[in-house]
């Protein structure tokens, strides 16, 4: 076990998801950009068309600063998240599949390397020979998605990891492919709002016209092409996972869900048939617009994975509570049935490793910063608080809220109880406490 990272009133998987769905937008336009950027450029050299090459270039630059600048910062931002919210999930993670992201890494130096060289030799380099540069780079950072789209997949479909715990089986799981075209083809969609955001700087022309109309239509294409793929994708998750979605998904995401794309459409559809009607504002707006939408469907992705890091192997408090033959590792739950988790954590203070009737409430905090602090907070007010949770099941009393402990397994979307009875009541002392 490792220290626990409390986040008043957010929750550290809050955090975590927050800094990863920033980093969406930059990550998905560094690979999706590149291939609107080199189709402009192959235009203006292949037809003659030099008129477009301000834009390339201001778009290259925009790429640069916007994905290799900000995205770098919220990636390192999304390690350092997910390393202190769940550390043991992210050991698990890089074990199995250190060599899936080293191969990322590879891909990763490229684009790094080819969006600076790309950016900086416009007028140095032969315009086919830059091309093929464009080329080049947007292949690679699409291969950083094809890697991450497997380790991603698999934190919530492992398919016969579970028992083979073979990387390749958890790799090219049941959802890879179907998650792999869904990002894949919505990612033009926010290739083409950011570059009407680029656009709307440039001087009135045909040139700006042409290419806001472009962004409209490939904008269009990628939400048209996402719409089955997305099916495509529920289909191929668990029954238990969408049971899960259909409990814990709120009519805020759902509508978010369902508006953003729309809009984003009604707007991709107005910018391809006036594009001389596209400003900056309601550009920055429509980006607004599409990170609602992102919101809402990576946070719906979270919500299905619950209440695992790894599906039948770890739950989100960091507990192995399946057994991995394959890989020698054996469910923690009889022996902290047995010991506790308070006399077995070890960064549990000393005074409340052994529960008494002195320490008892104090103690059960410290059993619900391991058990339930990933996904709860134990303020009166926040995300998902606990007291509030203990209201509305209508238990006030430790007796009863500690036989209501006992049945939590029976949630699909909550891990059981662990640890022996000392705890268990201790834990019920604390909720019963937090609820007055």
């Amino acid at each position: 076990m490792y220290p626990i990272w409390e986040v008043p009133h957010l929750t550290a998987g809050m955090v975590l998801g927050l800094i990863a769905t920033f980093h969406i937008l930059p990550s998905h336009l560094s690979v999706s950009a590149m291939w609107l950027n080199v189709w402009l450029e192959r235009k203006a050299v292949l037809e003659g068309r030099p008129e477009l090459m301000p834009f390339v270039r201001r778009y290259a630059k925009f790429i640069l600063v916007f994905c290799y600048v900000f995205g770098s910062l919220s990636g390192v931002g999304i390690w350092f998240a997910a390393t202190a919210a769940s550390p043991r999930g992210i050991s698990a993670l890089i074990h199995n599949f250190v060599w899936g992201w080293a191969t990322e890494w590879v891909f990763f130096l490229i684009e790094v390397s080819g969006i600076f060289v790309y950016a900086y030799t416009f007028d140095k380099l032969d315009e086919r020979t830059h091309l093929r540069l464009g080329l080049v780079f947007a292949a690679a950072s699409w291969l950083t998605m094809v890697v991450i789209v497997g380790i991603l997949t698999f934190m919530m479909t492992p398919g016969a990891w579970n028992t083979t715990g073979a990387f390749f089986d958890g790799f090219f799981n049941q959802s890879y492919w179907p998650q792999l075209f869904f990002r894949t083809t919505s990612m033009f969609s926010i290739a083409a709002v950011y570059a009407v955001v680029v656009a709307a700087r440039e001087p009135a022309g045909p040139a700006r016209d042409f290419v806001v109309r472009a962004a409209g239509l490939w904008g269009l294409a990628g939400l048209a092409l996402a719409a089955p793929c997305l099916l495509w994708y529920r289909a191929s998750l668990p029954e238990a996972v969408r049971g899960t979605l259909d409990a814990l998904l709120t009519p805020g995401l759902k509508a978010a869900m369902l508006w953003a794309p729309v809009v984003t459409a009604l707007y991709f559809a107005g910018l391809a048939w006036r594009p001389r009607a596209a400003r900056f504002v309601p550009a920055l707006a429509a980006v607004a617009v599409l990170f609602a939408g992102i919101f809402a469907f990576e946070r719906a992705r979270e919500l299905g994975r619950k209440p695992w890091v790894l599906p039948g192997y770890m739950v989100s408090s960091g507990f192995v509570v399946g057994d991995l033959p394959a890989k020698g590792a054996a469910a923690q739950l009889p022996r902290l049935a047995s010991e506790g988790v308070l006399a077995s954590a070890p960064f549990v203070p000393a005074g409340l490793r052994t529960v008494t009737d002195l320490n008892r409430v104090e103690a059960g905090r410290m059993v619900a910063l391991l058990e339930c602090s990933a996904c709860h907070t134990l303020d009166k007010a926040g995300v998902r608080p606990l007291p509030a949770l203990v209201r509305r099941v209508g238990l006030s009393t430790p007796e009863d809220l500690a036989a209501w402990l006992d049945g939590l397994g029976a949630y699909p979307y909550m891990p059981p109880f662990i640890g022996n009875d000392a705890d268990k009541r201790a834990l019920a002392a604390f909720l019963a406490k937090a609820a007055e």
